[in-house]
């Protein structure tokens, strides 16, 4: 049994001050890297098995890859002054019928790294008086800085990499 808690059942405060925004972007500019330092040298076998028909480890990735787009049109939201954040597909559709397992690793993991490459680069472009304004995130009902957003982000990111670890082997479930 796995000891990583389900994410949606996760609960967020999100009470730290805006000026952690310089150690947030340090998280997302360094998953790319974990990744990448997690699957070097692992069988593909190892990647793709389905435990409980569950996502594999090379999906868990493909799922952070199919992710980037939400972020990144949340990011526009607080450019936009949006009324609520991007709604996202809660069943993960996107995920589950990207078929990831018959992809190229390697394609995946760059795709990732563009991508949130192209996230940081566009943070790296807005004025810090948005990190502090608040918009309502759909599922959570909760207001959210952008602060929080990019938290939320990285809190994601190492969810998915704490799955990818344990099935891996790296994490030893309980």
């Amino acid at each position: 049994m796995s000891q990583i808690p389900l994410w949606f059942e996760r609960k967020f405060e999100f009470t730290f001050p805006v000026e952690l925004y310089p150690n947030l972007c340090a998280r997302l500019r360094g998953t790319p890297a974990r990744l990448e330092e997690t699957f070097r040298g692992r069988p593909h076998k190892i990647l793709i098995e389905k435990p409980q028909k569950k996502w594999s480890a090379q999906e868990q990735v493909g799922h952070l890859l199919d992710l980037e787009p939400l972020w990144l049109a949340r990011v526009e939201d607080y450019v936009a002054a949006s009324n609520q954040l991007t709604v996202t597909d809660l069943q993960n559709r996107k995920t589950d019928e990207a078929n990831h397992n018959a992809r190229p690793l390697e394609e995946i993991l760059l795709g990732f790294r563009a991508a949130r490459e192209k996230l940081l680069k566009r943070l790296n472009e807005l004025d810090s008086s948005l990190l502090s304004g608040a918009i309502p995130h759909p599922r959570l009902k909760t207001p959210m800085r952008l602060v929080d957003h990019l938290y939320f982000v990285a809190e994601h990111d190492d969810h998915h990499l704490a799955r990818i670890w344990e099935l891996v082997g790296d994490i030893e479930p309980s």
